[in-house]
């Protein structure tokens, strides 16, 4: 009797256990699901940004310093590999955009243009796409890092080596202020 009821616990943490490390395995591929969400939606912002810039240019085109700052962010997100350089990137990105809508805001020509008012309503949907999965993303990861925190789970998780995952979050203090627009002359 004794040898059944050694058996049944037995059995009873073998399945613990393995339910415990496909819990932890289908989060991990949950949080990947998420961050490649946002890749998804950034590669788009990115994709619609030269249309855009040009369509600016001709209007504004003393803003030439912004135009190289969102050149240079677009091609530096190439070689980013953290979510940590890849949020930084997308905190100057959206810097530099929202400087840009605003700076159009004093072109009537520009703000009729068909060109820039299609590009515009993209631009904002792909950003209200990219806050939304930025914000399923961090969720995602906050529920995956607290399963490597709590008990049990945290045991399996550490015999597994499975690793907490960076949020995705702004880093620096520059980007919560208010977009400054200057319209002095040069």
């Amino acid at each position: 009797m004794a040898i059944w009821i050694l058996l049944g616990i037995i059995v009873i943490l073998v399945i613990a256990v393995i339910a415990m490390y496909n819990g932890l395995v289908s989060s991990r591929i949950r949080v990947d699901n998420a961050w490649s969400q946002i890749d998804v939606q950034l590669q788009r912002r990115f994709d619609l940004i030269p249309n855009f810039v040009e369509t600016v240019k001709g209007y504004a085109s003393h803003e030439k310093e912004t135009f190289e700052k969102i050149t240079n962010l677009r091609t530096s997100w190439a070689s980013a590999n953290t979510v940590t350089e890849k949020a930084n990137l997308d905190n100057q990105l959206s810097d530099a955009l929202k400087t840009i809508m605003a700076v159009s805001e004093n072109y009537p020509d520009l703000k009729a243009n068909q060109n820039f008012s299609e590009l515009s309503e993209e631009l904002r949907n792909t950003e209200n796409k990219i806050s939304f999965s930025r914000q399923f993303y961090n969720d995602t990861v906050t529920r995956y890092n607290e399963k490597l925190q709590v008990f049990p789970s945290n045991i399996i998780a550490g015999m597994f080596n499975f690793t907490p995952r960076d949020l995705f979050k702004t880093e620096n203090d520059e980007v919560r202020k208010n977009v400054k627009v200057d319209f002095g002359n040069e």
